[in-house]
């Protein structure tokens, strides 16, 4: 509700104090409008970030489940790339899925799948069948419960594209690259 002003100010008073608050009106808004800008782009940058992150976990699972249950690593690593959508990572992306058995008293890969579309990324876990694999103490714990077990991580690498003016505007950078594993 605008206040009203005396009836008793001269019209020009009036004009002069109406035409100072739309300025002071609109110095806040320019004031304001970075900063609402600022909070807009970084809610929808970081909201994609979440969701493709989710749909990550989704596939990192699918990968390490189908494998241990007995579907090769290159058809469960195909599966994972096929079902994709909406990340669509036969396009863009990497899956590498990796089994790894402790032999000897060391972690192991004994076998490892790696489905890329474009740059490849080393594999988190090792590369190479026969080599050494670096395992979080999860795998760890797994293996000395449970002598002559194998592990099968999937690894999930998708490129992540800003779509605001965030990183230019304010220096703000999301990964370049999104991650995501699973251990089954």
């Amino acid at each position: 509700m605008k206040a009203s002003l005396p009836h008793h100010l001269p019209s020009s008073l009036v004009a002069k104090l109406t035409a100072r608050q739309s300025g002071q009106a609109l110095f806040e808004l320019a004031l304001l409008v970075p900063l609402l800008c600022l909070v807009v782009f970084a809610i929808v940058d970081y909201g994609r970030v979440l969701n493709d992150e989710q749909i990550m976990v989704g596939l990192s699972r699918q990968g390490s489940n189908m494998a241990s249950r007995g579907a090769t690593l290159s058809v469960a690593a195909n599966a994972v790339v096929q079902g994709s959508a909406p990340l669509n990572l036969a396009t863009a992306g990497q899956v590498t899925i990796t089994s790894v058995a402790r032999v000897s008293n060391a972690d192991t890969i004994t076998g490892q799948v790696t489905v890329s579309a474009g740059a490849s990324t080393p594999s988190k876990i090792g590369t190479g069948v026969g080599n050494k694999a670096t395992v979080p103490a999860v795998v760890d714990d797994i293996f000395s419960k449970n002598a002559g077990q194998t592990v099968y991580i999937t690894e999930v690498y998708y490129p992540f594209q800003q779509i605001t003016p965030l990183a230019k505007m304010w220096n703000l950078v999301l990964p370049p690259t999104l991650y995501q594993v699973a251990y089954f």
